[in-house]
């Protein structure tokens, strides 16, 4: 009996592509990072008793919008460079990096101005919340700006635009966390 060989047949994409690898990342680091996020949250309905001390609204309101227009301006920047409309794309980073820098400049002033001391219950879970926050808005304008620095080179087009993308989804994300803090810090009273 002769043994016959057979062979299969070779996929024609035998690697993976690379953009998906890094989609399928960030999908998984955002759900950890959502899993750190609502543990904060969680706390700050978790210890009972706890009373909201007195914050500034028209503050955590005026830094709220103006995060949720730097979703705006990060979104006009990424459909910008998708139809290769480099200037629109430089411009939209640019505003999303000011407004990222305003939003940090207000919860600076929210901490500077607060009540409240760090020692008490409500400042614990508010200063931690707003402070790992925060840092993620500064790791988001430190990526912007890494991103826009690319984008100058002229490193990015319609066909290769995947970090811009990324960090943009990123943006989002923490502008999302905010929506669920915002809430939870400046509106509810006691629980």
């Amino acid at each position: 009996m002769a043994a016959t060989a057979t062979s299969l047949p070779i996929a024609e994409h035998a690697h993976p592509d690379p953009v998906h690898l890094k989609r399928v990342g960030l999908w998984l680091f955002f759900f950890s990072e959502s899993i750190l996020f609502g543990l904060f949250l969680s706390a700050r309905f978790f210890l009972e008793g706890i009373e909201a001390e007195h914050l500034d609204q028209a503050l955590g309101l005026g830094i709220t919008i103006v995060l949720l227009l730097s979703s705006v301006t990060a979104y006009t920047a990424e459909t910008a460079i998708e139809h290769d409309r480099r200037g629109i794309a430089i411009w939209g980073l640019i505003g999303t990096i000011l407004l990222g820098l305003v939003f940090a400049a207000g919860v600076g002033v929210e901490w500077s101005t607060a009540e409240f001391s760090r020692h008490e219950a409500f400042g614990t879970v508010f200063f931690s919340m707003t402070g790992l926050h925060a840092s993620h808005v500064v790791s988001g304008i430190v990526l912007l700006v890494l991103a826009l620095i690319q984008l100058l080179r002229g490193r990015f087009n319609s066909k290769d635009h995947w970090p811009i993308s990324g960090v943009v989804m990123y943006w989002h994300f923490v502008d999302v966390v905010w929506v669920f803090y915002y809430p939870a810090l400046y509106l509810v009273q006691g629980v």
